[in-house]
């Protein structure tokens, strides 16, 4: 189990605060990123006022993949292999949270299938933009938190 105490950051945000300030240990290859355009985020926090109940949320109703939790404030999933973790609010780090936006491939389909399951809409699938090769398409919902998630799809 990973812990903290009630004024350290949890163990794996300094784990990641590594790997993150010596990237070429973590991916052992030599490699130079003067700024972010070519990285990929590795992990989003999400905050929780339950993780609990955010969790039995992500696996149960939304369908991610379950990693593993680390004591009663984190736990992990696996999002297209992007690592989303569930947290408690903890200190500076005690603010709203970003939106998440997840690709799909047939949001009508997806939509139905969460609505199904219970999940709460704010809005039904609409188009948001008309690209030069594709529409942009979004519907936006509300994950156990009250946190605001959206599905996207690129309708080519």
């Amino acid at each position: 189990m990973i812990t903290a105490g009630p004024r350290q950051a949890p163990a794996v945000w300094l784990i990641a605060a590594r790997v993150a300030a010596n990237p070429v240990a973590s991916y052992g290859e030599p490699h130079s990123m003067p700024d972010l355009s070519q990285a990929r985020v590795g992990q989003i926090a999400v905050v929780c006022k339950d993780v609990a109940r955010a969790t039995a949320f992500y696996r149960d109703t939304v369908g991610l993949r379950f990693l593993f939790s680390a004591g009663p404030s984190l736990s992990f999933f696996d999002c297209g292999g992007t690592r989303l973790m569930l947290t408690t609010a903890e200190g500076e780090h005690d603010h709203p949270g970003s939106m998440l936006y997840f690709f799909i491939t047939d949001i009508d389909a997806t939509h139905r299938d969460l609505s199904d399951r219970g999940v709460s809409f704010i809005d039904a699938p609409h188009m948001i933009a008309q690209m030069p090769d594709h529409q942009l398409w979004l519907s936006a919902f509300r994950d156990s938190e009250g946190n605001t998630l959206a599905l996207m799809e690129e309708k080519r």
